[in-house]
């Protein structure tokens, strides 16, 4: 690790020369790339700065523990040990920072949220799932356009897809990938029994042109009248569109414009997100495996996270989190079990790092 760091250390130094002189400004394009990448890299120089400090005053203060006089001696050990805790905090934070980024952090979310298992009780819960994503994104300031929706006649979506544009979208959502569960007494219960249905959402990286290449020759495109509940245009026009990708036989629908040029450049932008999927799926086969077990079919099991309505409670069941404020997280203050997803996952990474051969 250390040489890592010296090594990025030496990096940040070289980006603040070339920053400085005044002939480099002339490119603005890598005159703004150099920036960034100051920036980036700015957190870990800083914490590894921090930590030789740390590690500067510990080795000062172990002196001072052997210290003929009995008062220096204690003092001594005392900030032996907060400095040895300090020590740890910091190298942990630089592992943390060290490991490799996600590429697709920084991009927007393609949202897919599908009913499973419970029937019209579950589209109700897609609806419920859909909101709380949505309010959680007008929260942090993000665009949320909904690219397709199958609504049903109680309120419900049998399946609904949307963009949610902002910055670090996918780093924060990512791990919402799954089975979600609820129980709760549904509206048409006349008897008070509690029913347990199932949600699947699919959180996928938007994917731009540069990053999946579709050959219009492997499309088939088909056009037909929108149906389903709607306004004027329903089932008078020919605007709604499939769109088919041979290769792999993914299927997008899009229907909800009146314009089939529209209709038709959402189902592609959502096409190209799920190839992107597929891609990433090929190249990483780690998160092919938890992909496959997070999605998995929508029946009741593989659930990632249950919505008790009887209890007011939200348990995440991959880092054994329960929260009793059910009904705060519906309206889309899901940042808390973000985070310690996030903090979960990193653990993880950090095993893996560790347990791995040097290079």
């Amino acid at each position: 690790m250390l040489e890592k760091l010296q090594g990025v250390e030496a990096r940040y130094l070289e980006l603040e020369r070339r920053l400085s002189d005044p002939a480099f400004l002339a490119d603005r394009e890598a005159y703004a790339k150099a920036v960034r990448e100051h920036a980036d890299i700015g957190r870990i120089v800083g914490a590894f700065r921090a930590f030789r400090e740390t590690e500067t005053r510990l080795a000062e203060a172990r002196a001072l523990a052997e210290d003929g006089d009995p008062e220096i001696r204690a003092l001594a050990r005392e900030e032996v040990a907060a400095l040895t805790a300090r020590r740890g905090e910091l190298e942990q934070e630089l592992r943390r920072m060290l490991l490799p980024r996600d590429p697709n952090d920084e991009k927007n979310v393609i949202l897919e949220i599908r009913a499973g298992t419970g029937g019209e009780e579950a589209a109700l819960f897609a609806g419920d799932l859909f909101r709380m994503y949505s309010r959680y994104a007008e929260d942090r300031g993000w665009k949320v356009d909904v690219l397709s929706a199958h609504a049903t006649g109680v309120g419900g979506f049998k399946e609904i897809i949307a963009r949610l544009q902002g910055r670090g979208a996918y780093s924060l959502l990512k791990y919402e990938s799954g089975i979600h569960r609820v129980q709760r007494v549904p509206i048409t219960e006349t008897q008070g029994r509690i029913h347990t249905s199932a949600v699947t959402v699919a959180v996928l990286p938007e994917a731009d042109e540069v990053d999946v290449a579709i050959d219009p020759a492997e499309l088939r495109i088909d056009v037909f009248r929108s149906g389903g509940p709607g306004g004027q245009s329903v089932n008078t026009t020919d605007s709604a569109v499939r769109v088919t990708h041979l290769p792999t036989g993914l299927v997008v629908i899009c229907q909800d414009e009146k314009s089939q040029l529209k209709n038709k450049n959402k189902a592609l932008k959502v096409l190209r997100s799920r190839l992107l999927d597929l891609k990433i799926q090929e190249q990483e086969r780690r998160r092919a495996e938890e992909r496959k077990s997070q999605v998995g079919t929508g029946d009741r099991s593989g659930r990632i996270r249950t919505y008790n309505f009887p209890q007011n409670r939200v348990t995440d069941h991959r880092i054994g989190l329960t929260l009793y404020r059910l009904e705060s997280i519906l309206e889309g203050a899901i940042q808390e079990l973000i985070d310690a997803l996030v903090v979960h996952f990193q653990a993880q990474a950090l095993q893996h790092a560790d347990a791995a051969p040097p290079a």
